[in-house]
Order: structure tokens, then C-alpha cells, then sequence
């Protein structure tokens, strides 16, 4: 999937987000049921103690993720690198950006180039 991710980020021009500092994880063995994926970051005060920058994790949980269309992978897969905020500094965007209608917006994007 991250070969995926990568083109997510150079078709929607995803500046914000270096591509050395996102990995893409799939899960296995979750009992969530209503989880496909997750995005989880590097706290600041985690930062801070490492001495390091701002990292982040999207998390494919493979028992809901691997069932879904190639439509609702690459929506879901853009959903997560939405939560990665212009500053890319550890924190989270929070559902009222990324929300349904911005996902299908930059899908119809993706699909264009």
C-alpha cells in the first residue's frame, strides 16, 4: 500500500506530507469491527524526549481494509493522509476537515491526473 500512498501524495500534490517521515502498516488480528484504518502520530512531547521530528503511522486494519473495493481503499487511504495537518508537527485535522464530501472531492481530483 505505501506504493499507493505515494501516488496519492504526488497526484494531490499532498506538500505537507514527507513521504520519509509516513509509513503504512498493515494490522492483523483486531477485534475492532468498525475500524478500517487508523492514522497515529508522533506527539509532541514524545518529539521532544527522542529528539527527533514529527512521525506518523496509518494503520490498515487488514480484516476490514483488505475486504473493501479499490475505491474505498484509495478514499480511505486519502482519508488518513488528510489528518496530517499543513504543519506536519505530530498533531492531527479533525473530522470536520476530513470529512466525506473533502475525501470524495480530492478522490474525483485523484482520479483525474
Amino acid at each position: 500500500m505505501s506504493s499507493k500512498m505515494h501516488e496519492i501524495i504526488l497526484k494531490l500534490c499532498m506538500n505537507n506530507v514527507d513521504e520519509n517521515r509516513v509509513a503504512c502498516f498493515r494490522s492483523k488480528g483486531s477485534s475492532t469491527r468498525n475500524v478500517i484504518a487508523r492514522c497515529h502520530g508522533l506527539s509532541k512531547i514524545q518529539q521532544l524526549a527522542m529528539k527527533t521530528n514529527a512521525f506518523y503511522a496509518i494503520e490498515l486494519i487488514s480484516e476490514n481494509f483488505d475486504k473493501l473495493s479499490e475505491e474505498q481503499k484509495i478514499k480511505t487511504l486519502i482519508h488518513e493522509l488528510m489528518h496530517i495537518p499543513q504543519n506536519f508537527g505530530g498533531g492531527f485535522r479533525h473530522h470536520d476537515f476530513v470529512c466525506r464530501k473533502n475525501v470524495d472531492a480530492l478522490y474525483r481530483e485523484f482520479l483525474k491526473k
